[in-house]
């Protein structure tokens, strides 16, 4: 910004100067007095034609009666020598002029050498910068954070215990390298850093450079690689140079795999600029030279997609995985975040962890943040649970849209909607019950219905046919008590179908076709996605696929069928309730679903039945072999384009 000003400064300095000097000239150009012999002066005065003479140095001026000027000169004569010629001098204007420096003169011939000054050093200026920049291209443009400066340590990172213990050894090493040289270990080269987003890998590496107390080098996979060739791998050493002079120290690679993908897979071929680039990191990190005290850490949410070099014994010897927090570690997260915040006495932390299943540090960061806002907003002292709870719906829909117009039929179909969700979860054993239910309108949700989840890994048969029986409570509460559908359960139908077949081709959950998979997965590693699917599997096992997805809808729509029939009652007061009140949670739940119905103490009828037997082997429900986002199923949420939806 400095150095944009100064350089229109100076050339708007050269521009006034010009114009100076092109007036100057201009106005000095004009027609100056004619010069005149001395005799013809004498023949003027003698006529009685001149009006004033001046004497200025050795030029002698003379105005006449018709304003004519001339100028005559004259040498070294004096007053007297001009009398002894024949001047009258006495009946005419005389005088002497002192002779003055001529700025005229400088400001016509100096103020254009002066610009042209100017423009020079200007512009070898420039070139100077052009010349300096095209040779600092290849510098490294890593920020240094030195030893000293404060910085986050352990305490400053919740959630994730297990990872700070494999780094506590990494920080012992740079303490205390003799101790463990002495017994003949090797000090670890490289440190990756594996997780979801948000779950605090960049926080991490910062945490073990203020445990260490050493120089901090952090730097982006994406600012090695340029489009010249061999920048990246330039950059690549100025950076390792740079470490090795501040050893023992710490390099940070953010996003590695922007740079480290495997080799052979992309685009360009072997002389891709991104694998030399790559080459040169694996050089630098175990080569010739092994005796340096640099340790790289290197964070990704891709570990599947890195290069097997980079990722073998020597280079990156340990790998950390940072899992998105269970109860306890969401629990001291927002600890961590609400510490020093106004919190009011009815903030329960644990009730908060309960309903954040998935939420990474990162969201939990946010979610706190949201809830202040909204508590200065309200123009409140301190921090309460209702806003906390209402920033977690903030978070995962959006904020309220209450200026959003419905019909009243509209709503009514959104709050039975819900109300089916709610009333078959509150009823089945293997389901999450629910937490809060609302027909106020979020992001592209007319209504939500927020479970109380607990943290899973491992899910059931059992387990799954619950939750297709929750998805279809919605379309089932609809037809019950309007005889018609909508298209409030588009979104609920997609889960459930994604979920039933997941049963049957991935997790082995299907009687007739038994524990094996069907469908391999084919993904390009230099693209990042899955963009195909090989069907190893016939047609005619593609149709038993097909019956089975539909018998395990079927068996959960007939289960959520049944229970909202048998307490039909239930549903209508629960409702009606939520149409009056347009938002039911927590304890006023809980005791609207223990709450008599048509003024007798009869309690909430159980399903007449049967569930199917929970089989003896478990699945888990995540791939092992890469990270995926998670789907949060603590909501259940139209589509947006749904006209009248839950």
């Amino acid at each position: 910004m400095k150095t944009n000003w100064m350089r229109n400064g100076l050339v708007w300095i050269v521009i006034v100067l010009v114009i100076i000097s092109g007036i100057i000239f201009f106005t000095r150009s004009l027609p100056s007095p004619s010069e005149v012999p001395l005799d013809r002066v004498v023949t003027l005065s003698n006529d009685n034609q001149v009006i004033k003479l001046v004497i200025n140095t050795d030029t002698l001026y003379t105005t006449t009666k018709d304003g004519t000027e001339y100028k005559t000169y004259i040498g070294s004569l004096t007053y007297v020598d001009l009398q002894n010629l024949g001047l009258n001098l006495t009946s005419i204007d005389f005088s002497y002029e002192q002779a003055g420096f001529d700025w005229t003169g400088v400001l016509i011939y100096g103020l254009p050498t002066i610009a042209l000054i100017i423009l020079i050093i200007f512009m070898f200026r420039r070139a100077q910068g052009v010349n300096n920049q095209a040779m600092s291209f290849g510098r490294s443009r890593a920020r240094l954070f030195p030893a000293n400066t404060p910085t986050v340590t352990f305490d400053d990172v919740a959630g994730v215990d297990e990872a700070k213990q494999e780094l506590r050894e990494v920080v012992e090493f740079l303490k205390s390298r003799e101790k463990f040289q002495a017994l003949g270990a090797r000090i670890p080269r490289g440190v990756l850093l594996i997780g979801y987003p948000g779950t605090g890998k960049t926080l991490m590496a910062r945490a073990v450079a203020g445990e260490a107390g050493v120089p901090f080098f952090s730097i982006s996979g994406s600012e090695f690689v340029e489009m010249f060739v061999g920048v990246g791998a330039s950059r690549v050493r100025d950076l390792f140079d740079q470490a090795k002079h501040n050893a023992p120290c710490i390099i940070f690679i953010d996003e590695i795999d922007a740079v480290g993908r495997q080799r052979g897979a992309g685009l360009g071929g072997s002389h891709d600029e991104r694998e030399q680039t790559l080459n040169q990191i694996l050089v630098e990190m175990d080569g010739f030279d092994t005796n340096t005290s640099v340790i790289v850490m290197a964070a990704t949410n891709r570990p599947d997609i890195l290069d097997p070099a980079l990722l073998r014994p020597g280079r990156f010897d340990r790998r950390v995985i940072l899992d998105r927090p269970d109860i306890n570690g969401r629990s001291a997260i927002l600890k961590v975040h609400t510490k020093g915040k106004p919190m009011a006495e009815d903030v329960n932390l644990e009730i908060l962890a309960k309903q954040t299943v998935g939420f990474s540090g990162a969201d939990l960061a946010n979610l706190v943040n949201e809830a202040a806002i909204l508590s200065a907003r309200r123009n409140k002292k301190t921090i309460s649970m209702s806003e906390l709870e209402e920033s977690i719906d903030k978070v995962i829909l959006g904020p309220e849209r209450k200026s959003r117009r419905i019909s009243q039929k509209e709503k009514e179909i959104t709050a039975y909607h819900e109300a089916g969700h709610a009333l078959v979860a509150k009823m089945l054993p293997n389901a999450d019950p629910p937490r809060k239910i609302s027909i106020i309108s979020r992001g592209a949700a007319l209504g939500y219905t927020k479970p109380l989840t607990e943290d899973k890994s491992i899910y059931t048969l059992s387990r799954y046919m619950d939750e297709l029986a929750v998805n279809m409570g919605g379309r089932i509460a609809e037809e019950i008590i309007f005889s018609e559908m909508s298209t409030g359960a588009a979104s609920d139908i997609k889960h459930a179908t994604d979920l039933a077949r997941l049963m049957v081709t991935t997790y082995g959950m299907s009687k007739k076709l038994g524990p094996r998979t069907f469908g391999d997965k084919q993904e390009l590693v230099f693209l990042g996605r899955e963009i195909s699917e090989q069907k190893d599997y016939g047609d005619k096992t593609a149709d038993i696929i097909d019956d089975e997805v539909n018998r395990i809808i079927k068996e959960a729509y007939d289960k959520a069928n049944t229970i909202l029939t048998e307490n039909k009652v239930k549903l209508i007061q629960l409702a009606e309730r939520l149409i009056q009140k347009e938002t039911l949670e927590g304890d006023e739940l809980d005791a609207l679903f223990n709450e008599p119905v048509d003024g007798t103490n009869k309690p909430l009828d159980a399903p007449t039945i049967t569930h199917p037997p929970s089989p003896t082997a478990t699945v888990t429900v995540e791939d092992k072999g890469k990270i995926k986002q998670p789907k949060k199923d603590v909501i259940i949420s139209p589509p947006a384009e749904a006209p009248c939806t839950a």
